[in-house]
């Protein structure tokens, strides 16, 4: 082999080494190409998720849209925004009720004097005001006061018999829900109270606005209504003629109560 002969192959060698790390140098350049490629995708797309999962957080609620909605006030209810619900012809004295629809105490009164309070008004000694909060779905969490509160409107949209009725119903000790359930925020389920009063069992268009909300918003102003009442610092809360008293425990307390506050004699 020739002196001149061997010095070419090592030529020859040396640049098909030089182009064989060149190929492997292209190569390994797209392979990164695409790891970066497929890196930034995959940081877009949790980006992107990340994005909807604020966006949806921060999407108001539909009672959040309920606030800001068209009220429909229901027959039967009075003042602005019809957030003020007042049954009875009396002249003279007014019997205020302030309560929440998921409050056990507001049951628990409901079921003791609810009777009582409701013939006071019915033989003409008072009128009756009622001002319904939903302070506890944010206490509880939920949506059932809300919902509840709703119910109550569509069935003073029917009769203020009907809403009296319905309330009791809702607060009876058969239909009212612990604190730890939410049963209210189900219409299903307050159509099925509902079904058990008079004025309302199969009652399509009752059914109907409970179903669709048709009286979400004036619910939510009635609870607006709650939160700008004077001397209320929780349910239930009782006045009479404007004066804060205890809620009694006993039908002879309430007539006691009464007779105090110079209603009956």
């Amino acid at each position: 082999m020739s002196k001149r002969n061997s010095q070419a192959s090592k030529a020859a060698a040396r640049e098909r080494l030089r182009e064989e790390r060149e190929r492997q140098a292209k190569k390994d350049k797209a392979r990164r190409q695409v790891i970066v490629g497929a890196s930034i995708v995959g940081v877009l797309a949790v980006a992107g998720g990340a994005g909807f999962l604020i966006m949806q957080a921060n999407e108001p609620s539909g009672w959040d849209k309920a606030a800001d909605a068209k009220v429909v006030v229901p027959a039967n209810a009075s003042g602005k925004n019809g957030s003020t619900v007042t049954i009875g012809d009396a002249e003279k004295n007014t019997v205020h009720l302030y309560e929440d629809a998921r409050c056990p105490a507001c049951a628990s009164m409901e079921q003791t004097i609810g009777e009582q309070i409701n013939k006071g008004m019915e033989d003409g000694d008072y009128k009756l005001s009622f001002t319904i909060g939903t302070f506890l779905d944010g206490n509880l969490t939920g949506e059932g006061s809300k919902n509840a509160l709703s119910a109550l409107g569509a069935a003073l949209d029917v009769s203020p018999e009907a809403f009296l009725d319905y309330k009791a119903a809702l607060y009876s000790k058969e239909y009212h829900p612990s604190e730890s359930t939410d049963d209210f925020a189900k219409d299903d389920y307050l159509i099925k109270v509902a079904n058990t009063v008079d004025a309302l069992k199969n009652n399509k268009d009752f059914q109907g606005d409970v179903e669709k909300g048709t009286y979400d918003a004036w619910a939510m102003k009635m609870s607006d209504s709650f939160q700008a009442a004077d001397d209320v610092e929780g349910t239930p809360t009782i006045k009479i003629n404007d004066k804060r008293i205890e809620t009694p425990s006993s039908a002879e307390a309430w007539a006691a109560a009464l007779k105090a506050a110079g209603v009956t004699k």
